[in-house]
Parts: structure tokens; sequence; C-alpha cells
């Protein structure tokens, strides 16, 4: 649908070729030989999306929030899994939302675990008493711990299209038992740190979603963006109550706006969402910005 389409909002940088936009992030190489060899440079723009749609507003700041979580996260599981960044410069103009990544050949699939049951969980959990093929017990409400964490992968979708939950052995039908296996024990495992460290501040990481690469030597690597408020649901843990929705460090703001008679917008329809009210983008920036204080600040 012509409204899904990124806009034309990639700025021009000297010395690097834009090469692809996705919904947050902008894509280049460089123009001449790196001295990292072959990398490219990822730029998380202000840039917003919900409902399968880039809005036509952005957040300021929240290209920042998502880069620099991403990499104070990426130090804090390295020990567990290698991350696709390397030290280089930036160029000035996107200084602190830029990152030099070695480029990577991405799995197809989205690795996500859950340790809480919300969301599309929680609609198949409701359907059929699994996630993802997998047994849950019964009795379980809108915002429940699970017994233990689950990896629920889901295949990439574009721009556009929904993600889609499949079974773990649809992953292995598709990259092979070995490399599912190990994507699952990773998944998992950066999970379990990073849920132990946010416990620690006072934030429940009720679910998260990973992408994993191989880079040039043949390592599976952590790449795109890590444990920010666009791949993970935060909750403050002083809140969380079972059987409800939970408040989330996220753009919960511009979601409850756009389902809202205010916005006059219907997200069933092919008609792309309105630009969205200064109240809405000022709370939602807070949020982002809060959910960046807490975590790494403190």
């Amino acid at each position: 649908m012509p409204g899904h389409v990124i806009p034309p909002t990639a700025p021009e940088l000297e010395g690097w070729r834009h090469i692809y936009s996705g919904k947050i992030r902008d894509l280049y190489e460089p123009v001449d030989p790196h001295p990292r060899g072959d990398v490219v440079l990822v730029v998380a723009s202000d840039r917003i999306s919900a409902y399968d749609w880039v809005l036509p507003t952005e957040i300021p700041g929240k290209g920042g929030v998502l880069t620099g979580l991403s990499m104070w996260w990426f130090d804090r599981v390295v020990d567990i899994v290698d991350n696709h960044t390397v030290e280089a410069p930036v160029p000035a103009e996107v200084e602190g939302r830029a990152m030099v990544c070695q480029r990577l050949t991405m799995f197809p699939v989205e690795c996500v675990a859950r340790g809480y049951l919300t969301g599309s969980g929680l609609a198949e959990y409701r359907e059929s008493g699994t996630v993802c093929g997998i047994q849950l017990p019964p009795g379980l409400e809108d915002g429940s711990r699970l017994p233990e964490p689950i990896f629920t992968p889901a295949t990439k979708a574009e721009v556009g299209e929904h993600d889609e939950n499949v079974s773990f052995e649809a992953v292995v039908a598709s990259i092979g038992r070995e490399d599912a296996e190990e994507l699952r024990r990773l998944t998992l495992a950066v999970y379990e740190r990073a849920h132990e460290i946010a416990a620690a501040k006072g934030i429940i990481l009720a679910d998260t979603k990973f992408e994993f690469g191989r880079d040039g030597d043949g390592r599976i690597v952590l790449g795109d963006e890590v444990l920010t408020p666009d791949s993970s649901r935060f909750w403050p843990a002083d809140t969380w109550e079972p059987g409800k929705a939970q408040p989330s460090f996220d753009k919960q703001f511009v979601r409850d706006w756009l389902t809202s008679e205010e916005s006059g917008w219907d997200k069933k329809s092919d008609s792309p969402p309105p630009a969205l009210p200064a109240e809405v983008v000022d709370r939602t920036r807070q949020r982002y910005l809060e959910a960046y204080d807490r975590l790494a600040k403190h």
C-alpha cells in the first residue's frame, strides 16, 4: 500500500552511499574501501511506526535513545554473544544515533523471547493454550509471568506487512536444526541476562526480539538493535498486575491516540494515519527518555 512506503527522509552523508531504509533505520555503505573492512553505517532515525505504518510525525531524540540503549546492552551481553558493532567514527550530522557495523548475512527469522504473556502470544494462548506450538499452563492472564522464558520465533516481514509467529520446527525447516538450536539458546541466554539487569532497576522485560547473522568468518553474531523500547516490552515493576494491560516504556501513547475517536483514523482502512498532536509527541518522547535514563544511567 502506498501509505506504508518509507518517506524519503534519509540524509545524504559524505563518504557514505544510502542503500536501504527500513521503518526506522537507514543503511549506508562506504563509497570507498573502509579501514575496518566490509562495514555498513546504521542510522536510527526519529521516525516512529504503528500498526505497520510509518507515521508522518517524528519523535525528536528517539533515534539517539535506540542507538544509545543498543550500545549499552551490547556491552552487557558480549560475553554471551558477540555483536556487529565496530569502533569507527560516524559522520558528525548523525553522531549519537549511528553505528558502524560489520555487514552480516542475516538469518531470516525474528528471534523472540517471552517471559510474560501478552500481545500476539496472549491472543494465540486464548485460542489454543499454546504460543508458537509451546503448551502453556491453563489459567494464565494478560501480563502473567511464564513458568520459564520461551523462544517464540517469527518470520521477518517486509515493510507494511505483519511478522508471523511460527513454530520452532518451522525455523528448523528454514535454516537447519543446528543453527535453530543455537539461535534459541542465544536468544534465551541474552533475554535472561537482560531480564535480571532490568529487574534490578525496577523494570520488567516482558519480551523482546533479536536478529542474528553470520559474519565473514561464519560466526553467529547479534545484529540490528537490541533491548530497546521499539524491540521490547518494558514494564514498570511497581505497577505490574496480571489480568490487565500493563503500562509500557514505548509508543503506547501513539497507539492509544491513533485508535481514539479524536484521531478520526480507522486502522483497518487503507488511509495513512494522521499527524500526531504535539502533546502525544512530547509524552512519547518522555517515555523513551525515561526508559533510557532508568536502564542506562542508574
